[in-house]
């Protein structure tokens, strides 16, 4: 099922940098619910400040989702 949160995301051009912790979290997992062959790159952690950088990659493959998203 495609929920129309990550959707809007795309629409709106909504920062997702403004989104707190729980939303980002729904709408990452919706995404990758929707990919296939996901993975994920930890490229650092800085160890004074606990501050890190995950990088997703993968293939959308619910046609559904592929057209909402890209529309």
């Amino acid at each position: 099922m495609v929920s129309s949160n990550f959707n809007d995301l795309h629409r709106l051009n909504i920062n997702i940098t403004q989104l707190s912790c729980t939303d980002l979290k729904k709408h990452v997992t919706e995404m990758l619910e929707n990919s296939s062959r996901c993975k994920a790159i930890l490229e650092c952690v800085n160890q004074d400040t606990g501050e890190y950088r995950i990088v997703l990659e993968g293939i959308i493959e619910t046609e559904t989702y592929r057209a909402a998203y890209f529309s």
